[in-house]
């Protein structure tokens, strides 16, 4: 192990590299030190261009951080990765052909550095099927120049499976929290995991060059070896960084890390605005003992409710990067929790998931067909990427789909236990024809998987191939509120059902003792 500079670590990448980087959404564990004297190198020198960069989960500030170090002109030629949310510019790059953009499920990612660190021929798996990630339907493409396949689709045993294939890694930059001087590194002040030893051992293995940034040194000793997550054997260079900040938005949070839980009034509470209104109907979904997932955007709001509603004892939220219990974040630090009671690598989260471990994921949408498929990946020229959406939503019991029913400029008036809408959005989200497939409605209702799409305003389920209103908020007239801002007409039950008053009143709705009264999960 060798303990150099950024700049020294970014002068030993080669042109045309390929390399991984670790890290998720909004700075967790991303290693933005060792990128931004990449960056600076490039556009000091143009060196080294014609890169791959591939990285699990989207990483950036949503502005000019992270992925978004690979913008310039020459600098990246290919992006594989589960999500481009976090870094525009590379949308930019991706929808104008000027890099070859791939799209994979971040659980494929995820799970797949394990098999690439063990020499095997890929990551076969059923997720993805009959979705755009599906070779048949796009195979994760995101861009025309993107001509390779990374996806196979294979036969095994007459069920149908999709075979993620290898790709070479000449580079990882990682990150932990501290280092000794053998590169042993820890990550006791990190808020979350990822794959750090898979990624490492995968690098490795391709006779590839390991980076890893950290806060500070240790001695030789010095670390706990139960707290090593990435041994010395597997680093080539170290790069310290004492102004390392935990997040783009924190800079350290100790009960981010685990190192305390804080007092359930300290975490923080939504406003009573259209999204909470959202959550709080996703959250009478709930059931005593569930263990459930909440995904990004809208849904992410049921943990602050449950938090206010006091039922977060009687479940077990979980999230994609780990987290087992406790209450994921919202806002710009989304993808840690707090208080949570145990957090494992992000492969065996997803191996649970996978495995169909989770009685009900709440998961956002932003376009809804006439059968019930969901898109959340991309809009025209926006690519937004899947995440953990697709291996959430194909193997959960139950999703429960939340979004606003329009979005742009949408308005109401509430407050009273009834709904009205001041200003209808601009943009429809039940439409005639979706441009990606990242939840296929009738491949779920074939495997027995029950979906329901909550809105401020009604609830649909999906049901024989179609989409059937279920429930309507009071005050909500169904043919002009709800009918006239779709592109197709639904299917409806016999008697809608009123949406429970207590949704539109800003005090506590009491759930929990609707929650007793329900039948545990297990």
């Amino acid at each position: 192990m060798k303990l150099v500079t950024a700049e020294e670590a970014a002068q030993r990448i080669p042109h045309g590299a390929s390399i991984l980087v670790s890290g998720s959404g909004g700075g967790h564990a991303v290693p933005e030190t060792v990128l931004a004297a990449l960056e600076a190198r490039y556009l000091a020198s143009g060196a080294p261009g014609a890169l791959t960069l591939i990285h699990v989960v989207g990483i950036g500030d949503r502005i000019a951080t992270g992925a978004a170090r690979f913008r310039h002109e020459g600098m990246l030629k290919r992006s594989i990765t589960s999500a481009l949310i976090d870094s525009p510019p590379l949308i930019g790059l991706a929808s104008a052909d000027r890099i070859e953009s791939y799209t994979l499920p971040q659980g494929v990612l995820s799970q797949i550095m394990r098999d690439m660190a063990a020499g095997r021929p890929g990551l076969i798996t059923r997720t993805g099927l009959h979705t755009f990630i599906d070779p048949r339907f796009g195979g994760g493409r995101q861009s025309p120049s993107a001509k390779d396949d990374l996806v196979e689709l294979m036969t095994i045993d007459g069920k149908e499976y999709l075979r993620f294939k290898p790709f070479p890694i000449d580079v990882a930059i990682l990150r932990g929290t501290t280092a000794d001087e053998d590169g042993n590194v820890s990550m006791e002040q990190e808020a979350i995991f990822g794959e750090m030893l898979s990624c490492a051992q995968a690098t490795r293995r391709n006779g590839g060059l390991v980076i890893v940034q950290v806060k500070r040194m240790a001695r030789r000793g010095m670390l706990p070896a139960k707290a090593v997550k990435i041994p010395g054997i597997l680093v080539d260079c170290i790069v310290v960084d004492p102004a390392q900040r935990q997040t783009y938005a924190t800079d350290y949070n100790p009960s981010y890390a685990g190192e305390l839980k804080v007092p359930l009034h300290a975490l923080k509470r939504l406003p009573f605005d259209m999204r909470k209104i959202v959550a709080r109907r996703a959250a009478m979904e709930i059931v005593p003992g569930a263990i459930l997932n909440l995904g990004a955007g809208i849904s992410t709001g049921i943990s602050a409710v449950a938090t206010e509603e006091e039922v977060l004892d009687r479940i077990v939220l979980t999230n994609e990067q780990g987290f087992i219990g406790g209450a994921p974040l919202t806002g710009p630090d989304s993808g840690a929790s707090q208080n949570y009671d145990a957090i494992v690598d992000q492969p065996y989260q997803f191996d649970f998931y996978d495995g169909g471990g989770l009685d009900i994921a709440f998961l956002s949408f932003a376009e809804v067909d006439p059968a019930g498929n969901v898109n959340i990946s991309r809009f025209g020229s926006k690519i937004v990427g899947v995440g953990g959406f697709i291996n959430i939503s194909q193997n959960a019991r139950k999703v429960v789909f939340s979004g606003t029913f329009t979005s742009g400029g949408l308005e109401l008036d509430t407050g009273d236990g009834a709904l009205r809408i001041v200003r209808e959005g601009r943009h429809r989200k039940f439409v005639e024809r979706i441009e990606q497939v990242c939840y296929n409605a009738a491949f779920a209702q074939s495997e027995g998987r029950e979906a329901l799409f909550v809105t401020e305003r009604c609830v649909f389920r999906a049901v024989g191939g179609e989409l059937e209103l279920i429930e309507v908020a009071p005050g909500v007239d169904i043919e002009r509120d709800i009918f006239a801002q779709m592109a197709f007409r639904p299917r409806v039950a016999a008697a809608p059902r009123l949406m429970d008053a207590r949704i539109f009143r800003p005090g506590p709705m009491g759930l929990r003792a609707d929650i007793e009264t329900r039948r545990p999960a297990h």
